[in-house]
């Protein structure tokens, strides 16, 4: 809260405060004349900006707005993995804010793929929250350094579209702690965002917009944010319970709220001063209007360009069919795709486009003469002999062929969920067909999420995943097709090869108004490489037309529990490139499950052919960390622990084993520790022998020096039930003994630190 906005609250009135609570239309605060307070204007915007040109404020008039640059989804920039790139997406989408009048963006969106069915994972970077957090915080960092705020979505544990406005999403703490919260937490600790936006479903029964330990306990106490909480819009069902939860804006508005919160404050059920700090951090953001400057669309359109670039994917390249040589004789282009590009989702995110690049013309003006095309499919899906009797004819007389496929936009959009992960039947036939009719196929595909790939990738020679690439995604795709460029993006998410196989598979949607996280913290690779399950391509996996070698791993502790990380890249090719290097935690005895490994830090590096470059990457103690439920705090146990780095997540090329101090209190052993517990401790020996000399060693089976089952298992306290004549005097006995080193010192009430406790 700024001096100025709070010295502005307090001249207002108690009816004008409220109204800066709410907005004033669908896309603007609410202005207060009287008092020289003026309106601001947000607008969508997670891969380029969509300010609404329609009279009337209707929120839902998604095809009316402003041309702008519509740049990758969060789906391809997060498999770009190029932090830099991504920060300079985020200016670019500032400056054309700026230009319009637009004070915050309502963007990134931060969510995890929980599962591949999201409808709308194409607004997302990843299923891993460090991947997540980094590309978000870039974009963040690049949007505000424009004056424009950002809106950082939808907090939190907004994974689905069915009943997105009611469903409950019942999720355990650890579970929030180390997969659904730290990209969120990492975005408001190093970037201080304008806005986060409260989501609309509940979280363990409670609306988002009206969950006092999300909006207030953790986000302003533990991370301390100092911006404003906005609805999503229309998610907030009780104007004052929200707001006494921490939600500051209520968006768009609705009729009677402002005078709600006027009339709960007249009546004491909320206190003013949660009114102020509301209205004041409203007027903070009023405050931080950015001026309006000219932007650059032409020069937009060439970053957009090189983010396609960096985007794609290629998943397959048998016997180097790519690159296209130039002189490679005749290629059939086939796929309606090619020439109608699928290049974004549906729903609040769609952008106007400035100008859309169709691969169809950039592949003939790379090979002028050479191309002839076939749509092969209809883009409403209905199947039509003809046009594949016409594509087969096209590619048999054909040196290659370049088929297009992938996922009408129906199918991904806010407000539904994907009930399956195959292609369109009409599409799959094509591609059966044509692998009939040839033998050198290379797939390129346009989808937000992932689809099924086992049943055919086997008939075709490579298959480049353009995700959905934006408006230059056509002459990107070219270009890549024909080594102008050398791809260089890697999955952010694991490809499965069936939906049974994903974790979430038992549990999504959910229903009855509740969907519940079974899966726990098992989400994504953290699954399949737990498991072994397979796959049909890794977390991290992408091709490129050179060829990477790890070397020199060396592991360095800077702290108890903090290691520096240093390894070499050296490109090994012909070709210049990049490759993404990526470190991967390994605990070797947690003391509580954990995945098999999780990716703790990453780095894009561009090399000339021979060239090496030496990364150097800081794992602090939260990398090693787990979120411990009997402690409410995050926990590094002592012990070891191995370092891996990996071009995937399956494909590790370096190891070194880290000794960590660790700092984990440990509880003290009570009545209520059992007696494995005890024993294993360092005062079991005492305690050994304290049973020992009290006769009761052969009953527990310790005569021997052994511990049977049963009652290693059993609390010290229970053992009255078992032992006759035992009585809780003798126990708390038994306790004093072991404590007793015998220099008249006592062990045992925990030792270590607590840390990043849950605020009461």
């Amino acid at each position: 809260m700024t001096e100025r906005s709070d010295a502005g609250v307090h001249g207002l009135t108690l009816a004008e405060k409220a109204s800066l609570t709410s907005g004033g239309d669908a896309w603007h605060t609410q202005a207060v004349p009287a008092a020289g307070i003026a309106a601001v204007m947000v607008a969508d915007g997670p891969h380029g900006l969509r300010k609404q040109t329609a009279t009337g404020g209707d929120a839902l008039a998604l095809s009316v707005s402003t041309p702008a640059t519509c740049f990758p989804p969060a789906t391809g920039l997060g498999s770009s993995w190029n932090t830099a790139l991504i920060e300079q997406v985020g200016r670019a989408i500032g400056r054309e804010a700026a230009a319009e009048g637009v004070s915050v963006v309502l963007g990134p969106g931060v969510n995890i793929k929980r599962s591949p069915l999201g409808g709308r994972n194409f607004e997302y970077y990843s299923e891993d929250p460090v991947l997540a957090g980094r590309a978000g915080a870039a974009f963040v960092r690049g949007l505000q350094s424009t004056g424009v705020g950002a809106s950082v979505k939808h907090f939190a544990v907004n994974n689905q579209e069915s009943d997105r406005m009611r469903v409950s999403a019942d999720v355990d703490e650890r579970t929030l702690r180390e997969l659904y919260l730290p990209a969120f937490e990492h975005i408001v600790t190093t970037e201080q965002p304008a806005t986060v936006m409260a989501a609309y479903n509940k979280v363990n029964g409670v609306y988002c917009s009206q969950h006092r330990w999300l909006l207030t306990d953790v986000l302003r106490g533990e991370w301390g944010f100092g911006g404003l909480v906005v609805s999503d819009w229309g998610a907030v069902v009780d104007r004052v319970a929200a707001l006494s939860a921490g939600l500051d804006l209520e968006m768009p508005p609705r009729a009677g709220g402002d005078a709600e919160l006027a009339a709960a404050v007249a009546r004491g059920e909320l206190a003013e001063s949660v009114l102020d700090a509301a209205a004041a951090r409203v007027l903070a953001l009023v405050a931080s209007a950015p001026p309006s400057v000219p932007a650059d669309l032409d020069a937009h359109h060439g970053l957009a360009r090189r983010a396609a670039l960096e985007s794609a994917v290629l998943l397959k390249n048998d016997d180097d069919v790519l690159p296209l040589a130039p002189d490679a004789g005749s290629i059939a282009v086939v796929g309606e795709f090619a020439r109608s590009p699928r290049y974004q989702g549906g729903g609040s995110s769609h952008v106007l486009a400035t100008r859309v690049d169709d691969a169809l013309s950039a592949i003939e003006a790379l090979a002028p003469g050479r191309v002839a095309f076939a749509p092969g499919f209809t883009l409403d899906g209905r199947p039509d002999p003809r046009l594949v009797t016409e594509a087969v004819a096209l590619a048999g007389r054909a040196q290659t062929v370049v088929v297009f496929l992938g996922l009408p936009e129906h199918a991904e959009s806010e407000g539904l969920d994907r009930t399956g992960l195959d292609l369109p039947a009409d599409q799959l036939a094509l591609l059966d067909a044509l692998a009939e009719a040839h033998e050198e196929i290379v797939v390129v595909l346009s989808n937000g999420s992932p689809i099924t790939l086992a049943p055919w990738q086997h008939r075709v020679a490579a298959i480049l995943e353009g995700w959905l690439l934006g408006q230059a995604g056509g002459s990107a795709i070219a270009d890549l097709l024909f080594g102008v460029a050398n791809p260089s993006g890697k999955l952010a998410e694991s490809l499965p090869v069936s939906l049974r196989d994903a974790p979430s598979y038992l549990h999504f949607p959910g229903g009855d108004g509740h969907v519940r996280y079974g899966e726990g913290i098992y989400v994504g690779y953290r699954y399949y490489d737990t498991l072994d399950v397979p796959v049909a391509y890794p977390f991290g996996h992408g091709l490129s037309y050179t060829s990477f070698g790890y070397s020199g791993l060396r592991c360095r502790r800077t702290g108890p529990n903090t290691v520096a990380v240093t390894f070499t890249v050296t490109n090994t090719g012909e070709r210049a490139g990049a490759e993404i290097a990526q470190v991967y935690v390994h605990p070797i005895d947690p003391g509580l499950d954990r995945p098999v490994h999780e990716l703790k830090a990453f780095a894009k590096v561009t090399l000339a052919p021979g060239a090496s470059t030496t990364v150097t990457l800081t794992l602090d103690e939260r990398a090693f960390a787990y979120w411990s439920p009997g402690r409410s705090c995050w926990t590094v146990d002592p012990g070891a622990a191995d370092i891996q780095i990996g071009a995937s997540s399956r494909d590790l090329r370096l190891c070194e084993r880290v000794e960590l101090d660790g700092d984990a209190e440990r509880p003290g052993l009570t009545a209520d520790s059992t007696l494995g517990e005890w024993l294993t401790a360092p005062e079991g020996d005492r305690l050994r022998a304290a049973l020992a000399a009290a006769g009761h060693a052969g009953a527990l089976g310790l005569a021997d020096g052994g511990l049977p089952p049963m009652p290693a298992a059993t609390p010290l306290s229970r053992l009255v039930s078992f032992l006759p004549g035992l009585t809780g005097a003798d126990i708390e006995e038994l306790i004093r003994a072991a404590r007793d080193t015998g220099d008249g010192s006592r062990t045992g009430h925990g030792h270590g630190r607590r840390r990043d406790r849950r605020p009461a």
